[in-house]
């Protein structure tokens, strides 16, 4: 099952590749975050008239509070920093081509390992400082690059087996070269992080505590006053009230011209998607997700309610349950309850959970026909999907009979037992307020007791459910979901054991207490491997085969029991003008070129 300590030190030298966009830390953030349709954009005419935007605004609605300010440090959604800041470049959510945005324009070299961007003119911050070559190479180096940092966005910029990280350098008033050690696939879209402002950060960055961390670490917490925070974006952030929301306004030295045609932005934070539902069909939203369950009723109201419902396919991104199969310690004591961590390390055991769950059921009743049964770690839409891989139809006796190969068995009160007699009882946690994943839950828990197992169903804070898949890692069992994308490589710091959303085996994060005893999986070295060689080749159909492999090491060992692909549904009242819902990025991605008309003729 393990590797040897030496292949295991080995990789954990190694094994360090992912990227957090900008674009995804905005539409479903980036690489952690709730993928469900209610984590959409909506508006609110009184909040908004109460700070003087008139009607030339739009709310967006989210489920909870910002977890930080600081782009480099964020890794779940939501996040601000789609509207606040911009990279060098960024993915066009229709096209799927990569895009300038900071930078006008960009050139590889002959041999493939140097990428020279070049800025536009006259860049400059929200507080009217020159934004330049400078802050980039400062954002790069001191920040992403800088080991003392735990971002994620670090590890996608590692290429090839030795994880080398790329060197950044300016090359002229207005131009920035990247230099890698070997050809590297996403070189281009791993360029798209957040630029921040070296004349407000370095001081915070170069200082230390008294452990020695960083002083950025502690930076543009969500306590931050909002005009000590300087950006890029199109909108900067004036006002946030803790549990309430959030309040945008253009930024008035934003290079795109002409600027933002919306005067404001407000996020409502609304933590029940019931809740929302009734503020948008009050009139008091623009924008909502359209969840399965409330799609008849919406579509009814169309003509009434002076909106559009938008379809764009299968949504990007994934919901799955996952076993916590960490057998580290902290302390000498283990993360989890060793005759809980022996069931979920065990394959047949896990294979029979998923034969165990009626995931069309939750198409038919849950997502009422408004999704897809979901099979695979990469969203269905990406040229990279094997949609030939090992999947699990609703097969209970099936699950039953390989409990049973697993040494399970059954006593008198038709309860799983395991070979020790132990009864089969775990807890299944997700993110409270969240209805169709509260109901998905709800369902697993029925589907599970029908094969003997007693499942503690418990929907808990969305940050304190973060909370213990990042740091405590104390756990048995999770329902969530992340974000997906065409390029298979913005998932790889789930694959990689280093990773920080390496989930199911996560190791300690930096400032935490270090694990011992905790052991890699053979295929968890595996995928990995193959998630390196995915990223070295530049041959596209080479990298199909790579990437398909990884599916199917996925399918097969089941670190994720996928369940169901929805379909992006929003519904955007017909006064906003120039929406192009895609599933990529969802109905208000060109936020900036929206416009609000004065009126709706009947």
């Amino acid at each position: 099952m393990g590797r040897s300590a030496m292949k295991k030190n080995k990789f954990l030298k190694l094994s360090k590749l992912f990227r957090l966009q900008r674009f995804w830390a905005f539409v479903a953030a980036i690489a952690f975050s709730l993928t469900l349709p209610s984590v959409l954009t909506a508006c609110n005419p009184q909040a908004s008239n109460a700070t003087g935007a008139g009607d030339n605004q739009i709310v967006i609605s989210v489920l909870s509070d910002p977890k930080t300010f600081n782009p480099a440090l964020s890794a779940e959604s939501p996040s601000i920093f789609g509207l606040t800041y911009e990279g060098l470049v960024s993915e066009n959510p229709v096209t799927g081509e990569t895009e300038p945005r900071l930078a006008e324009s960009w050139e590889f070299s002959e041999d493939q390992l140097s990428l020279t961007f070049t800025l536009r003119d006259n860049l400059q911050w929200s507080d009217g400082e020159p934004l330049t070559v400078d802050d980039v190479v400062f954002s790069y180096n001191q920040i992403y690059l800088n080991e003392k940092i735990p971002t994620n966005s670090r590890d996608g910029l590692r290429v090839g087996v030795a994880g080398t990280l790329p060197t950044v350098e300016k090359v002229g008033d207005r131009q920035v070269k990247f230099t890698i050690t070997e050809p590297f696939a996403p070189f281009l879209n791993n360029t798209a992080l957040e630029i921040l402002p070296e004349h407000v950060l370095r001081e915070s960055v170069e200082q230390t505590d008294s452990e020695g961390n960083p002083l950025f670490l502690g930076t543009w917490g969500v306590s931050t006053p909002p005009q000590d925070l300087v950006s890029s974006g199109p909108y900067q952030l004036i006002n946030y009230a803790v549990g309430q929301r959030l309040i945008f306004q253009p930024n008035p030295y934003y290079w795109q011209t002409p600027k933002p045609y919306v005067d404001q932005i407000v996020w409502q934070i609304v933590p029940n998607t019931d809740t929302t539902l009734l503020q948008f069909r009050s009139g008091d939203l623009d924008v909502t997700g359209v969840s399965p369950d409330y799609f008849s009723l919406l579509k009814r109201e169309e003509d009434r309610g002076k909106f559009t419902i938008y379809n764009g396919g299968e949504a990007y991104g994934t919901s799955f349950i996952s076993f916590n199969l960490n057998t580290g310690k902290r302390d000498g004591k283990p993360l989890v309850d060793p005759i809980k961590s022996k069931w979920f390390n065990n394959l047949k055991f896990r294979q029979a959970v998923a034969y165990g769950i009626d995931r069309q059921r939750m198409v038919n009743n849950i997502y009422r026909g408004l999704g897809e049964v979901q099979h695979s770690p990469i969203s269905v839409q990406s040229p990279f999907y094997n949609d030939q891989i090992k999947t699990y139809d609703y097969d209970p006796d099936r699950a039953k009979a390989l409990l049973e190969e697993a040494g399970f068995s059954y006593n008198a009160q038709g309860q799983l037992i395991d070979a020790d007699n132990n009864p089969v009882r775990f807890s299944l946690i997700t993110n409270a307020g969240n209805k169709i994943r509260e109901a998905m839950a709800t369902q697993i828990e029925q589907d599970l007791e029908a094969l003997g197992m007693q499942v503690d169903y418990s929907p808990i804070g969305f940050n304190i459910l973060v909370d213990k898949l990042s740091n405590s890692l104390d756990w048995d069992c999770f329902l969530l979901g992340l974000t997906g994308g065409n390029e298979p490589n913005g998932g790889a710091n789930v694959w990689f054991p280093e990773g920080n959303l390496h989930m199911f085996n996560q190791a300690a994060r930096p400032g935490t207490t270090p694990l011992t005893d905790r052991l890699i999986n053979d295929w968890e070295q595996e995928i990995a491997d193959l998630y390196i060689q995915g990223a070295q080749e530049l041959d596209l159909d080479k990298r199909k085969e790579i990437y398909a492999k990884t599916q199917e090491l996925a399918a097969e060992y089941l670190p994720f029991i996928h369940l169901v692909n929805n379909y992006s549904l929003a519904a955007v009242r017909d006064k906003i003008e120039g929406v192009q819902h895609s599933a990529l990025g969802g109905p208000l991605w060109n936020l900036e070129d929206l416009t609000i008309a004065a009126e709706i003729k009947e």
